[in-house]
């Protein structure tokens, strides 16, 4: 008898055992926020567990009913579905798949797990169905930003040259083309600087929503770097056609684009394009030289565009060699200063020079229009300016060291050759580049420069291009003002040849304006020309500055310019740049 007792005591404690394990696995299903289908193939009996009636407004209780769970998911699923919850076809002990919802739209996962006996026949199938929206989201979302830029939405530059491998490919196979097309926001620095960063990224926003309605299964579009985008077109012919997308661009540029702050900005962009498989056999090197071609085409506040060739790219190849050169000679100081004397018309003294830079490779002189514009593109011509600046300051001071007759403010008339000097000081005039001019800290390096060779400021007189004013009047007005309120004179070098508004010649404080060489020219054989050039000498002497006329090199040209009342001229009619050495003879 008491064995039977301990027997169903023993029973009894197993039962609650059992109870309280039962109990616990209930509690984790109902708090796993999953939903699970347990079926037995030996009792045929269907178990629904876990959140079952957040996912489904309906039960199953029969193993034919499962297929219910078809009807839910979009069509596209429903054979993989199939698959997944009758894996005991195939005698595979687990499988997968993810499902979208038909009308939650809602990610669902499928995972079926079957238990096989000895005899590989199946006793227990469960079934999990999770809720993996988030997850799902979470994944597109570092998906899309593995291949996407994130500011404009466009393709990242790692993503568009997979892209254009595959368009290649294509391209191979189908005995097609492709053609690149690198496409660069004009002046973006400057936006940068001048309206900030964030307005910068706007741009590049609007701008990168703009050009997303090119794309298409033809057309790939990507962001490379602050203002340079890169398209790309799969057999480019019609409406694909790179001249078809360059006026698209035109399109794009013709309005304001407009900020948060409510500024508005209009653009100007260069393109450059490289065709394969005629340019390059490889994504990367088609995208180099569509971009080296661009930069060859580029015009300042224009829409420009450029195709490749062999010969562009031996020019550009050539322009490297010569860039590579020009940070050597920047580097060992090899440039040397030549020195152009000016002369009042009226008497033919002297009334200064201009310092101008000489670069000598052996026995061979490189012309400043070949190597400036280099050094400009390359950023260069901050560090070559600067070393113009304080040379010529340099050398200024040594001459007023030798010369103290000459260079003081109070000498007498010097003459040697019929030339003379006048009694007022020499001035030094030096060209400055926009790039240099633009930096924050130029007008404190001169005036560090004039403290330490102890030259006054009313001695040096800086030239300056129109293309100065461009982007931001009112702070490079300001800082004129500054530089002539110190002492030092300004000189509007080049005008008419670039945007030459009157508008804004009011109100600069000039001392000097330069009428460019290319209507001295034609002075004496173009009726127009010499209209133009008698206007602005004109025009100058009312608005209280003087005018200086630059490559004069006959006689007959000279007598014009004095007659119409030009002060100052510049050529070689009556002297040529010359080594300091060799301009001392005018001292």
């Amino acid at each position: 008898m008491s064995e039977l007792r301990y027997q169903a005591e023993l029973l009894k404690a197993m039962n609650q055992k059992l109870s309280a394990k039962e109990k616990m696995y209930q509690f984790i299903c109902d708090t796993s926020y999953h939903a699970y289908l347990y079926y037995s193939f030996k009792t045929r009996e269907i178990t629904l567990l876990g959140n079952w009636k957040d996912f489904f407004d309906f039960e199953i209780r029969e193993l034919k009913e499962v297929v219910r769970l078809f009807d839910i998911v979009e069509d596209e699923y429903v054979l993989t579905l199939r698959d997944v919850l009758f894996p005991e076809k195939t005698r595979k002990e687990e499988a997968y798949c993810e499902c979208l919802h038909k009308n939650k739209k809602q990610w669902l996962e499928f995972r079926t797990s079957i238990r096989l006996d000895e005899a590989g026949e199946p006793t227990d199938k469960m079934i999990c169905i999770s809720d993996i929206t988030n997850v799902r989201e979470q994944k597109e979302e570092l998906a899309y930003k593995a291949y996407h830029d994130t500011l404009t939405g466009l393709y990242n530059r790692s993503f568009f040259i997979q892209r254009l491998y595959d368009f290649m490919q294509k391209a191979d196979n189908d005995n097609s083309n492709v053609t690149v097309m690198v496409v660069e926001i004009n002046d973006f620095c400057n936006i940068n600087d001048s309206l900030g960063y964030q307005s910068g990224d706007e741009l590049l926003c609007s701008f990168g929503e703009s050009l997303a309605i090119l794309q298409d299964e033809n057309v790939i579009l990507g962001h490379f770097s602050d203002g340079m985008f890169c398209i790309a077109v799969y057999d480019p012919v019609g409406r694909h056609s790179i001249e078809h997308i360059h006026k698209v661009l035109g399109k794009m540029t013709k309005e304001p684009y407009f900020l948060n702050n409510g500024r508005s900005i209009f653009i100007t962009v260069s393109a450059g394009t490289a065709d394969y498989p005629e340019a390059a056999d490889q994504p990367l090197k088609l995208v180099n030289f569509a971009e080296i071609v661009m930069k060859k085409g580029k015009v300042p506040g224009r829409n420009s565009i450029e195709y490749f060739s062999n010969a562009v790219l031996k020019e550009f190849a050539k322009n490297m060699e010569l860039e590579n050169r020009l940070r050597e000679a920047i580097a060992g100081r090899r440039f040397m200063l030549y020195y152009q004397p000016q002369f009042y018309t009226g008497n033919k003294r002297l009334r200064g020079m201009e310092a101008l830079i000489r670069w000598k490779e052996g026995e061979q002189m490189i012309s400043p229009a070949i190597f400036i514009p280099i050094a400009e593109k390359s950023g260069l011509i901050t560090s070559i300016g600067n070393w113009v600046l304080e040379e010529g300051i340099r050398q200024y001071a040594e001459w007023m060291q030798k010369y103290p007759a000459q260079f003081s403010s109070e000498r007498a008339q010097y003459s040697i050759d019929q030339i003379n000097c006048d009694k007022d000081h020499i001035i030094l005039s030096i060209n400055i580049s926009a790039i240099q001019y633009k930096n924050e800290d130029f007008a404190d390096n001169l005036k560090s420069l004039l403290d330490k060779y102890h030259v006054r400021p009313q001695d040096i007189e800086l030239e300056i291009t129109e293309s100065v004013f461009i982007d931001d009047f009112q702070s490079v007005l300001m800082k004129l003002k500054s530089l002539r309120a110190y002492g030092i004179k300004i000189s509007l070098d080049d005008f008419g040849t670039g945007y030459s508004s009157l508008s804004y010649l009011k109100k600069l404080p000039i001392d000097m304006l330069k009428i460019d060489k290319s209507f001295i020219d034609t002075i004496l054989t173009d009726s127009a020309t010499r209209v133009i050039t008698e206007s602005i000498v004109n025009m100058v002497k009312v608005l209280g500055c003087e005018t200086i006329a630059e490559g004069v090199e006959e006689e007959k040209q000279f007598e014009y310019l004095h007659a119409i009342g030009c002060d100052v001229i510049q050529g070689y009619f009556l002297g040529k740049p010359q080594p300091a050495k060799e301009i001392e003879r005018l001292f």
